[in-house]
């Protein structure tokens, strides 16, 4: 070999050394990515959103996905994943003064960006510019030379828990949310309190919307009526005087274009953020569009219900390659799974489940059921019994998993059954020992923190509360109509 060609050759492994170190350093563990995030979770937690709904909703399956994101970056041999698009309210952690503000004055916005990094490092640079939060202690980070190195901590999934020590946030200066949420706990007022101060507004609240309140059930009937809908629903928990505009909207749709509701037969109309189908089949009419969308979408309305009619289909053809567990679709917080996207991830499971024969009795899982999730790394059991499956699991550890967890799984929707038995029980006696006009909650209560909150307001048995509608909640509330929000772990 030549002197040349030696000092090429000893180039080219010194470049690819370089390379793989850069690599390397560009690597965070889980643990290092968690601390680098720090800035991030404190301005988007959804725990300093509770007074907004629709923004807590938003930041919650945001995170979802960036953490599904992250953990799918980690996992070994990942080189490229799709690219993703998220949305967040971020809260101003600025806090000049010594005193720690009440969550949300100083206000929030909104910023949206789309992830198409490849390493851990990357994601997280990207996240913290596009929030427009500090990145000077990413210098303090040292990426790790090999992932295999990485203690069992590392490994462990995004967006967990972490108590840190004080001192952390005397040096850099970022608030301690866990001290925030201590704080607003310790000044928050026992119910009999709250509803001292508070019943009266409430009460002149619901008697000033009562008209509207009426407006809106007339409405509602006439229009399910006249079109023969299933139902009529809101996405969101908007005002009565809100709904009522929303369907004298869709009354004037009808007046000028009657045969555009035609195809409406036998749907449930959602009022949404947008419009479209949704991954259950029905109908979404966004609050912000005109009528001339809502009528192309009505046009379009056949179309949709073929597709829906192929996830039907599809769905039937999983459950008996999978011993007859059912997928199936709750509507959850957070924005709506369309119908097309429904479609895409039960076709590229279907085809994943068809590559590779599976051993499983026709019905030996038939009364369990399954959500299928993209941003998923591993299969897993939620505590209501159904399993969480990734679109991308391969089959034969699928098959493993339902057959080894089929038991604590059925254990468990038997439990769930009893809760929710006795939750329709104790909301029962709550509202006639009270003598309540109505009794509800948000989706986010639990059914054990419903049963123990119900419990509670029996023994309690505030004569304030007569005639009130009382919403179980995580945080205090008068609505503009007059409901009162509790939260479920109330002080007495």
């Amino acid at each position: 070999m030549s002197v040349n060609a030696l000092l090429r050759c000893t180039i080219r492994l010194h470049r690819k050394h370089v390379a793989t170190y850069l690599v390397h350093q560009r690597t965070l563990s889980g643990a290092e990515a968690v601390n680098a995030l720090r800035p991030f979770y404190l301005a988007v937690h959804p725990d300093f959103f509770g007074q907004y709904p629709r923004e807590r909703d938003v930041n919650e399956n945001s995170l979802k996905r960036l953490n599904g994101y992250l953990e799918n970056l980690q996992k070994p041999g990942s080189h490229s994943v799709q690219p993703m698009k998220l949305t967040f309210y971020v809260r101003d952690t600025k806090d000049s003064s010594d005193e720690q503000p009440d969550p949300l004055t100083s206000g929030f916005r909104s910023v949206s960006f789309t992830l198409h990094t490849n390493d851990v490092l990357s994601t997280v640079m990207n996240v913290l510019t596009s929030c427009s939060l500090p990145v000077d202690h990413m210098k303090a980070l040292k990426a790790s030379t090999e992932i295999s190195k990485s203690p069992p901590e590392a490994q462990l999934p995004f967006y967990r828990k972490i108590k840190w020590d004080k001192s952390y946030y005397t040096f850099t200066g970022f608030r301690d949310h866990e001290q925030e949420l201590q704080q607003a706990r310790r000044v928050e007022p026992t119910l009999s309190l709250w509803l001292r101060n508070n019943e009266p507004e409430a009460t002149k609240k619901h008697n000033a919307s009562l008209p509207r309140r009426e407006e809106l059930k007339r409405l509602k009937k006439e229009l399910c009526y006249k079109f023969n809908l299933a139902d009529i629903r809101w996405q969101r928990n908007w005002g009565v005087a809100h709904r009522c505009c929303q369907l004298q909207s869709l009354v004037r749709l009808s007046q000028q274009n009657p045969e555009a509701l035609i195809h409406l037969q036998g749907h449930t109309i959602v009022f949404a953020d947008q419009s479209g189908m949704n991954a259950s089949g029905h109908v979404m009419l966004g609050t912000m569009d005109v009528h001339h969308q809502w009528t192309k979408l009505l046009e379009q309305l056949p179309s949709y219900r073929s597709l829906h009619h192929q996830t039907d289909w599809l769905k039937e053809r999983i459950s008996l390659l999978l011993g007859g567990t059912q997928v199936v679709h709750m509507e959850r917080l957070g924005p709506v799974q369309p119908i097309t996207e429904h479609y895409s991830t039960l076709r590229t499971f279907h085809q994943s489940l068809m590559s590779q024969r599976l051993h499983l009795h026709p019905r030996s899982l038939q009364d369990l059921t399954m959500l299928l999730e993209n941003d998923r790394s591993k299969p897993s059991l939620h505590e209501m019994g159904h399993f969480i499956i990734p679109t991308n699991c391969d089959p034969p550890k699928l098959q493993a998993f339902l057959q080894n967890y089929a038991p604590e799984a059925r254990q468990r929707i038997q439990r769930k059954k009893q809760l929710q038995a006795e939750e329709e029980a104790v909301v029962k006696l709550c509202l006639q020992s009270l003598s309540l006009r109505s009794l509800t909650k948000e989706p986010s209560v639990s059914s054990s923190q419903m049963i123990l909150c119900c419990k509670r307001l029996v023994e309690q048995h505030s004569p304030l509360m007569q005639g009130l509608l009382i919403c179980v909640s995580h945080f205090y509330s008068v609505m503009q109509d007059g409901d009162l929000y509790l939260p479920w772990d109330w002080k007495s």
